[in-house]
C-alpha cells in the first residue's frame, strides 16, 4: 500500500506530518510519498529512523495557506503540494491521498482533477464520530455549505455504503440533522430532503436532533457541510472545555477528591481513547474518483498517523466500488 501525504498541510507542518508518516511506516509498514518543499521535508525527517524505501519525497515548490481562497489557489498555485498531490493520486503513483491542509482547496482539487464517481453531483466529507453506543457517521461536514435535497439523499447513500464496508454495519439506520423529530420541523429544504429520504431504500428513521447524536440513535447522520462544520466544531469545543474544566476542579479539590481521581484514571483514559479525535485520523472525501482522507488541520503526529491508516482502509475495502454500485441501484 503507498500513500501519498500533503506534508505541508496543518497548523503544525511540515513537522507533525513528517513524523506521522514515519510512525505510519513503522507501525503499519506502508510505502508513503510526502509531497512539499524537499529540503524543509528532508531537514525533519534529519535524525528519525524509519525502514528502508519506505519514504520518499516528491518536490512542490509552492504551498496553499490556511486562510487563502481554495479555487483562487489551486488554479494559480499549480505547484503546490494540495494539487500536485491530487495529480500524483490520479496518475497512479499512490493508491490514496491524505493532507491535514487547506480543506476547500483539497475539495476544489480533487473535484476538478479526479473528477466524480459516476452518479455522484456533489462530494462530502464523512466524519466517524463517537457515540455511548458505537460510532456513526456524520455527512457532510465541510464541502458542501449550500446542496439540493438530492444532494443529502446522495449522502445518504454514500454514508450508507462506508457505514456497510468500514464500520461493518448490516443496515445502517440513516437520520436527518434536524431541530425537532417532526417531518414538519425544518426549512423547506430540510422537508424536501425528508420526503425524498422517506421515499428511498436507505433505512431512514427520520429526523435526528443533536442530543441524538450522542446517544448513537442512528449510523449514518445527514446534514449540508455549513451546520454539518458547526456541529463538529461546536463538539470539539465542548469537549476541549469540559476537560479543561475537570482539570482546573480537581486541582482545586481536597486531598480526598484528588486521590478519588486518581483510582479513577484508568476510566478517564478510556473516556479519551473513545472520544479523542485523533484515534480517528481523517475523514474521507466521499464523491470523487480516488481515495482521499481530509485531516484536521490541528493534526498532530498521531492524528497524521491514523489518518494514513484510514486511507488505507478506505482502498482495501473498495468503498468508491461499492457507493457507484449502490447509486446505480437508485
Amino acid at each position: 500500500m503507498k500513500i501519498g501525504l500533503d506534508a505541508m498541510g496543518g497548523d503544525k507542518a511540515p513537522g507533525c506530518a513528517v513524523r506521522g508518516a514515519v510512525l505510519a511506516a513503522k507501525e503499519h509498514g506502508y510505502s508513503i510519498t510526502l509531497v512539499g518543499r524537499e529540503n524543509d521535508i528532508k531537514r525533519e525527517l534529519n535524525g528519525l529512523s524509519y525502514p528502508a524505501g519506505k519514504i520518499d519525497i516528491f518536490n512542490a515548490s509552492e504551498a496553499i495557506a490556511m486562510g487563502e481562497p481554495a479555487a483562487l489557489s489551486v488554479r494559480k498555485k499549480r505547484d503546490s503540494s494540495i494539487v500536485k498531490g491530487v495529480s500524483l493520486l490520479k496518475e497512479g503513483v499512490y493508491d490514496a491521498f491524505v493532507s491535514a491542509g487547506n480543506t476547500g482547496a483539497v475539495v476544489c482539487a480533487a473535484t476538478l482533477s479526479l473528477r466524480l464517481l459516476e452518479g455522484v453531483e456533489r462530494p462530502g466529507i464523512a466524519v466517524i464520530f463517537p457515540t455511548l453506543t458505537k460510532p456513526c457517521v456524520v455527512i457532510d461536514v465541510g464541502a458542501n455549505i449550500d446542496p439540493k435535497p438530492f444532494h443529502l439523499l446522495q449522502y445518504g447513500i454514500m454514508g450508507d455504503a462506508y457505514s456497510k464496508h468500514i464500520l461493518n454495519k448490516k443496515n445502517p439506520s440513516v437520520g436527518l440533522l434536524n431541530i425537532g423529530e417532526e417531518s414538519t420541523k425544518g426549512t423547506g429544504f430540510i422537508k424536501e430532503a425528508h420526503m425524498m429520504l422517506s421515499e428511498s431504500k436507505l433505512n431512514f428513521i427520520g429526523n435526528i436532533e443533536p442530543k441524538d447524536v450522542y446517544r448513537g440513535k442512528a449510523d449514518v447522520i445527514l446534514c449540508d457541510g455549513f451546520l454539518g462544520n458547526v456541529f463538529l466544531k461546536v463538539t470539539e469545543g465542548f469537549a476541549d472545555a469540559a476537560s479543561e474544566l475537570l482539570k482546573r476542579e480537581l486541582k482545586q479539590s481536597s486531598f480526598v477528591t484528588k486521590f478519588g481521581a486518581l483510582l479513577a484514571l484508568p476510566a478517564f483514559k478510556t473516556i479519551k481513547k473513545k472520544t479523542d479525535a485523533t484515534e480517528y485520523g481523517g475523514a474521507p472525501l466521499m464523491g470523487v474518483d480516488g481515495s482521499v482522507i481530509i485531516a484536521h488541520g490541528a493534526s498532530n503526529d498521531k492524528a497524521i498517523k491514523n489518518a494514513i491508516r484510514a486511507a488505507a482502509e478506505n482502498v482495501n475495502h473498495d468503498v468508491n466500488v461499492h457507493v457507484v454500485e449502490e447509486l446505480k441501484s437508485y
